[in-house]
C-alpha cells in the first residue's frame, strides 16, 4: 500500500533521475560536447564570480559542484546550467561585507549561511505552491527578457575581447567607456577574439552539428601557446587552485541570520525569476515537449542552494550564458551538466595545468556568440504583426532589463502585463446576437452584413467574468444595446457562456439592472448559466427575483421562452 506513494514522491522530488532512466543513447554525443564546452567556460567564470562575491575564487567552483548535480536531479529544465551567476554574486557581496565588519565572521561562512537561507525560502515557496506566480511571465516577456540578457552578456564581454578598460556597470556607461577608450584597444586580444568569432559563425553556418565552440576554444589556446601571445599581453586563465569542498554547516548567530534574511529573499526572487524565464525561453526556442514546472523550479533552486551552503559555496541561480553555450553546442538533457561536473572534478584533481593557457578573450567571444543566439528578431516581427500590445510588452521588457536590472526589468514587464490583462477584462468584447441569412445558429450582428435581431428581444453576450472592475462597463453597454434597438424591447436575455462567476459588486449591479429593466417593462432572463454561477445567483437573491423559469441552460430554449411569453 505504501510503495506507490513512495514511488510517486520520488518522481516528484527527483524528476531528473527518472528522466535519466529513459535517456536516449543517441543524445550522448551532443551532451558530451556541450558539457565539455560549458566546463571550459564555467571554470574561469565561476572563479571570477567567487571573487565577485567576496570569497576565495576557488569557492566559485565549489559552489558549482553541488548546484549542478542537485539541479540535474530535481529541476524540470533539460537545458539550464545552475551555479554561480553575476547578479547573485554581487548581491551576496553587498549583503555579507557590512556584516563581516560588524560581527567579525568570515566572508565564506556568511556567504554559505546566506546560500542556505535562500534555499530555505525557496523551499517554503515550493510548499506554499507559489510557482503559479511564474504564469504572469508571458511569451512577450520571455522574448524581451532574453534579448535584454543577451545585450547584457555582450556588453559584459567587450573589455575581455578588446582589452579596452570598462569600469561602468550600466549599459549606457559601458558603451560610453568603450567608445571613449577605443584608443587603448589591445590589438592581439582583439584579433584573437575576432578570429574566434569568425570561426564560430563560420562553422555554425557550414557545419551546424560540429562542436564549433569547443574547437574555437582549443584553437585559441593552441595559438596562445604556439605564438606566446600571453607574453604580448593576451590574458589567460592562469593557475587554478586545487582541492575539493568539505561538508560543513555554516555557524552564524541569530542576529547575523536575521540580518541576512532580507538579502536572501531578494536573491531568491532574482534567482527564481532567472530560472523560470531562461528555462521557458530555451524550451520555447527548441520546441521541447517537456513543460517547465514553475513549482518544481522552486524546489530545485531550494535544494541546490541548501547543498551549496553545506559545501562552503554561496547563493546560486541559473546562468543564461552557460545555458546558451550548452544550447549552441546541442545539449539535449541535464547529462550535459553532469559531463561538465565530471570535467571540473578532473580539472580540480588532475588537469589544472591544461587550462593555464586558456585565453579569456576566446571565452568572451564564445559568450558573445552564444548571446546572439538568444536574440530572436523574427519573433519580434511576428509579435508586431500579430498584436501591437504583445510587441510593446516585449520591447518594454528589453528596455526595462537594460535600463534597471534583471529583477526590476521583469517586475516592470509583469506589472505592465497585469495592467493589460485587467484592461482586457475591464473592457471585454461584447455582442448583440441575431440571425444571419443562410447561416445556421446565432451570431454577432456587427460581424455579418444583413444580420438582424429577433424583434422585441435583445440577446446580449459579454465575454468576461463579471466582477468589480467591469460591472459598470457591463451595465452601460447592456443598456446601450437595448437603446440601439429600433423595435420596442420586451425581453433582455444575458448570454452567460463566458461568465463563470460573479463577485458581490457584480451581483449588486445585476440587481440594479433588473430594477431598471423592470421599470421599463422589460423582462430580464439569462441563458447558458453554469452551475457555479447558478449557485451564486441563488446566494445573492437575484435568482428569486429573476425567477427559475427565466433561467435557461441553452440559447434555443431561451428563445423559445421568449416566443412563448404570455
Amino acid at each position: 500500500m505504501t510503495a506507490k506513494p513512495a514511488s510517486s514522491l520520488f518522481k516528484t522530488l527527483f524528476p531528473g533521475l527518472v528522466r535519466l532512466r529513459h535517456y536516449p543513447s543517441p543524445w550522448f554525443r551532443s551532451d558530451l560536447l556541450a558539457g565539455v564546452t560549458v566546463a571550459a567556460y564555467l571554470i574561469p567564470q565561476c572563479m571570477a564570480y567567487g571573487e565577485l562575491a567576496g570569497v576565495n575564487p576557488v569557492q566559485g567552483l565549489w559552489a558549482m559542484l553541488p548546484a549542478i548535480v542537485l539541479y540535474a536531479m530535481t529541476g524540470s529544465s533539460p537545458q539550464l546550467s545552475v551555479g554561480p551567476e553575476s547578479p547573485t554574486a554581487m548581491m551576496t557581496a553587498a549583503a555579507v561585507a557590512p556584516l563581516v565588519v560588524i560581527y567579525g565572521t568570515s566572508h565564506a561562512t556568511l556567504a554559505a549561511a546566506l546560500g542556505m537561507l535562500v534555499g530555505v525560502l525557496c523551499l517554503v515557496g515550493y510548499v506554499a505552491r507559489l510557482g503559479f506566480l511564474a504564469n504572469l511571465l508571458s511569451k512577450p516577456i520571455l522574448i524581451g527578457y532574453m534579448t535584454g540578457v543577451a545585450v547584457i552578456m555582450i556588453m559584459g564581454q567587450l573589455s575581455k575581447v578588446s582589452g579596452v578598460p570598462i569600469e561602468a556597470t550600466s549599459i549606457a556607461g559601458q558603451v560610453a567607456d568603450f567608445l571613449g577608450n577605443l584608443d587603448q584597444i589591445h590589438w592581439p586580444t582583439f584579433i584573437l577574439a575576432g578570429f574566434v568569432l569568425v570561426l564560430l559563425f563560420g562553422v555554425q553556418a557550414r557545419f551546424p552539428r560540429a562542436p564549433g565552440p569547443l574547437l574555437a576554444v582549443l584553437l585559441a589556446t593552441a595559438a596562445v601557446s604556439l605564438f606566446h601571445l600571453d607574453q604580448y599581453g593576451v590574458v589567460v586563465v592562469g593557475t587554478i587552485p586545487a582541492g575539493l569542498p568539505s561538508f560543513q554547516v555554516p555557524m552564524v548567530s541569530q542576529a547575523e541570520a536575521l540580518a541576512l534574511i532580507s538579502a536572501a529573499a531578494g536573491i531568491a526572487i532574482v534567482g527564481y525569476s532567472d530560472n523560470v524565464l531562461t528555462a521557458r525561453a530555451l524550451a520555447a526556442r527548441n520546441h521541447y515537449s517537456q513543460l517547465i514546472d514553475p513549482n518544481q523550479e522552486l524546489l530545485a533552486l531550494g535544494i541546490a542552494n541548501l547543498g551549496v551552503g553545506l559545501f562552503q559555496g554561496f547563493p546560486v541561480s541559473s546562468s543564461g550564458s552557460r545555458a546558451a553555450i550548452g544550447n549552441a553546442t546541442g545539449s539535449k538533457s541535464q547529462v550535459f551538466s553532469l559531463v561538465a561536473f565530471g570535467v571540473v572534478l578532473l580539472v580540480l584533481l588532475f588537469l589544472r595545468p591544461l587550462l593555464v593557457m586558456f585565453p579569456t578573450a576566446a571565452l568572451g567571444a564564445l559568450v558573445i556568440y552564444a548571446a546572439t543566439r538568444l536574440v530572436d528578431l523574427p519573433e519580434f516581427s511576428r509579435l508586431q504583426r500579430f498584436r501591437r500590445g504583445d510587441y510593446a510588452l516585449a520591447v518594454l521588457t528589453t528596455l526595462g532589463v537594460l535600463a534597471t536590472d534583471l529583477l526590476m526589468g521583469v517586475a516592470i514587464a509583469v506589472g505592465l502585463s497585469v495592467i493589460e490583462l485587467f484592461a482586457r477584462i475591464a473592457r471585454p468584447y461584447d455582442a448583440v446576437m441575431g440571425k444571419v441569412p443562410d447561416l445556421p445558429g446565432l451570431h454577432d450582428i456587427s460581424d455579418w452584413p444583413g444580420a438582424t435581431t429577433i424583434p422585441g428581444l435583445v440577446l446580449y453576450r459579454y465575454d468576461a467574468p463579471l466582477f468589480f472592475a467591469n460591472a459598470n462597463n457591463f451595465k452601460r453597454r447592456a443598456l446601450a444595446a437595448i437603446e440601439a434597438e429600433k423595435a420596442p424591447v420586451e425581453w433582455f436575455i444575458l448570454n452567460a457562456e463566458a461568465i463563470a462567476e460573479i463577485d458581490i459588486t457584480a451581483a449588486d449591479m445585476l440587481n440594479e439592472l433588473f430594477d431598471e429593466l423592470a421599470e421599463r417593462g422589460i423582462t430580464f432572463a439569462m441563458a447558458r448559466v453554469k452551475q457555479d454561477l447558478y449557485a451564486q445567483l441563488k446566494l445573492s437573491g437575484l435568482l428569486d427575483r429573476i425567477g427559475v423559469d427565466h433561467i435557461y441552460f441553452t440559447l434555443p430554449t431561451a428563445i423559445d421562452g421568449f416566443h412563448q411569453r404570455p
